[in-house]
C-alpha cells in the first residue's frame, strides 16, 4: 500500500468488501429472505434479484484488491461510489411510481449511505494525489 495512504482507506474497503460479499451470497442463496423480513411480496422472478446479488459480490472482490492501495485504484472506488449514487436515485424514482414500497429503503442504508463519506474521502484523496493515475501509480507522462 501506499505509504502516504491512510490506513482507514484500506480498513473501510476492506470491511465494504466483506459486507459485499456476505450480502452478495445471501442474495444468491436466499433470495426471498429480505422480502419476507420486510414484509414485501415475493419477486416473480428471483433470478434477477439473485444477479443483482452476484454484481454486488464481485463489486466487494474489487473493493478488496482496491484496499491494498485505495489511490492507485480510484477507479474500482469511483465504480462503487456511482453505484451508491445512482441505486438510491433509481429507487426514489421507482418509489414515486409506486412500483416498490418504502421498506425497500432499508437496502440503502447500508448498501449506499454509509459509504457515500469514506468513498469521497479515498477518491478525494486521490484527486489530490494527482489522479488520473496509471497503473503503475505514477503520473501519466505529459504530452
Amino acid at each position: 500500500m501506499n505509504q502516504v495512504t491512510p490506513s482507514w482507506m484500506s480498513l473501510t474497503l476492506k470491511i465494504a468488501a466483506a459486507y459485499n460479499l456476505l450480502w452478495g451470497a445471501w442474495v444468491v442463496l436466499f433470495p426471498n429472505h429480505f422480502f419476507e423480513l420486510v414484509g414485501m411480496e415475493l419477486p416473480r422472478h428471483t433470478m434477477i434479484w439473485q444477479g443483482m446479488g452476484m454484481v454486488i459480490g464481485v463489486y466487494g472482490l474489487g473493493y478488496w484488491w482496491s484496499s491494498f492501495d485505495p489511490v492507485r485504484h480510484w477507479p474500482i472506488v469511483v465504480v462503487g461510489f456511482l453505484g451508491k449514487i445512482f441505486g438510491p436515485i433509481g429507487f426514489v424514482y421507482n418509489y414515486l411510481l409506486s412500483e416498490v414500497p418504502a421498506a425497500f429503503a432499508y437496502t440503502l442504508i447500508t448498501n449506499d449511505f454509509i459509504w457515500w463519506v469514506p468513498f469521497f474521502l479515498i477518491l478525494r484523496a486521490a484527486h489530490q494525489a494527482g489522479w488520473p493515475l496509471t497503473s503503475s501509480g505514477s503520473k501519466p507522462a505529459k504530452a
